[in-house]
């Protein structure tokens, strides 16, 4: 058995999210499908984090068992190929130790959600964006930010949904920069709860649009409870940017 580390790109759009589900197309599916049909093995594709429907990756990491050993370059390309017109895009792989795990093996998630900032409606970044058509400042959202960054109870900014066994969670890093008209907020930790970055860039937006305050921010989070919540951003603009591998495992996994 070889066991190999994908680094996988994707629009979100067409999927229910990442994982395999009943009542709709997902990236999981379509890779294990094309793996299927290029060596005739069923294969369960583990990913680092399971992205919700519309929410799109920079650069996902995965991993899978085969029987027998392909050239990595051969997989990348035949999976390539297979998965059109579904829009993902394998662009890593290497074979890894049996022990590296995309996800259990995971130290470290980042995120990355783009808004654009203007009245007129978008065009080329249309699902792949939020419009906001009201003024936002950047600069306090980030001042606000702040306020989640380390370790808190995020049961507000959670989905009702969520399967965590604990709403804990140690927020690393939570950047809002403006780059003309597009404000973007950067968010890394070891791991998520469901729709918390949304959750997070939803009250941030109503910071940025002064019907907020960074006290108000801070008093949702202290509520520890969902009705606080100020906003759902949607998935359009959130990407999966970057899973963190321990030194040891990170270069083996491409």
């Amino acid at each position: 058995m070889t066991r190999y580390a994908l680094v996988v790109e994707y629009d979100g759009r067409p999927f229910m999210g990442w994982q395999r589900q009943d009542h709709g197309p997902s990236v999981q599916a379509s890779l294990e499908d094309a793996v299927h049909r290029m060596t005739g093995e069923t294969v369960a594709v583990h990913a680092a984090g399971r992205t919700d429907a519309g929410v799109h990756a920079t650069a996902m990491r995965a991993h899978l068992d085969l029987d027998r050993h392909i050239d990595p370059f051969r997989l990348a390309e035949g999976l390539n190929a297979l998965v059109r017109p579904d829009p993902i895009a394998v662009i890593g792989c290497v074979a890894v130790p049996d022990d590296w795990h995309a996800r259990f093996s995971c130290v470290g998630r980042r995120y990355r959600y783009r808004i654009v900032n203007r009245r007129a409606p978008l065009t080329f970044d249309r699902g792949l964006a939020w419009r906001v058509p009201d003024p936002l400042d950047a600069a306090a959202m980030h001042e606000a930010a702040q306020r989640l960054v380390g370790r808190h109870d995020f049961t507000t900014f959670r989905s009702a949904h969520c399967q965590a066994d604990s709403p804990l969670r140690t927020l690393d890093r939570l950047d809002v920069t403006r780059h003309g008209d597009e404000v973007v907020v950067i968010a890394a930790a070891r791991s998520f709860l469901h729709h918390q970055v949304r959750s997070m860039v939803g009250c941030l937006a109503l910071v940025g649009r002064g019907r907020w305050s960074a006290d108000d921010l801070a008093g949702a989070l202290a509520a520890r409870d969902r009705a606080a919540l100020g906003h759902n951003a949607p998935p359009d603009g959130l990407y999966f940017t970057e899973a963190v591998y321990p030194t040891s495992t990170s270069a083996a996994a491409g």
